[in-house]
């Protein structure tokens, strides 16, 4: 099967909360195959952001490895860390943190600007992401213009806008009615198989869970394999 996308070795996050010491998740062994969608579901509080926030690097952990390919993360110092984000991750929250003051179009173009790309090589890929979820006959539009489910389609073009090898999406449907939140889960399914993705979506929808490969629970600070249950 070759090395594995993702994978992690005895990984914990640990809190100090007044005098005690609140463990989130303790020694996950977690291993991600390249090209899988993954679902990680279960109750609230137990763990689910804070271990995407962790694999994405926005998050160290308090133990543990995390490797992409060979990769070890907690070897990277923090501005290798960012610009492994930047060049490698998309991605996609609940809440759209779309820049209200700028376009569409700016919108999708940030990831590219940061890593120091020419808006006027970043203008194009922008258009690009943006006819691919179908937006860009929207992208001169602010985002105060745009409805709930147009501004999904912008982070999720944006989120793509640096051609990233893995796609981290934290409830993406959260904040959608279920007719726009079942087109936003056929549009990251086609968008993952167009780019060939490996994805991993944090999700309370079912319908969001069931479109994946794999759905992991976590619970009392351990995960297990609940697919079938789906």
């Amino acid at each position: 099967m070759g090395e594995a996308a993702i994978r992690t070795e005895a990984l914990t996050k640990s809190y100090r909360s007044g005098d005690e010491t609140l463990t989130v998740f303790d020694s996950l062994n977690l291993t991600v195959q390249h090209g899988e969608r993954v679902a990680l579901v279960g109750a609230s509080g137990a763990g689910k952001s804070s271990l995407l926030h962790c694999l994405g690097g926005l998050d160290r952990p308090s133990k543990g490895k995390i490797f992409f390919g060979l990769n070890d993360l907690q070897a990277l110092s923090e501005t290798g860390l960012a610009d492994f984000r930047n060049r490698e991750i998309g991605f996609v929250w609940q809440t759209h943190y779309l820049l209200p003051e700028f376009t569409a179009q700016e919108n999708v173009m940030m990831p590219l600007l940061i890593r120091g790309n020419p808006y006027g090589e970043a203008a194009p890929v922008a258009l690009e992401r943006l006819d691919e979820v179908g937006l860009k006959n929207r992208a001169h539009h602010r985002a105060g213009e745009l409805s709930g489910g147009e501004q999904q389609r912008v982070v999720l073009a944006r989120a793509l806008a640096g051609r990233p090898k893995f796609l981290f999406a934290d409830e993406p449907t959260g904040n959608l009615d279920e007719k726009t939140a079942d087109k936003i889960i056929s549009l990251i399914r086609d968008l993952h198989q167009a780019h060939g993705l490996t994805s991993i979506f944090v999700t309370h929808d079912r319908e969001c869970a069931k479109a994946c490969d794999r759905v992991l629970q976590l619970h009392h600070g351990g995960v297990a394999d609940v697919t079938a249950r789906i």
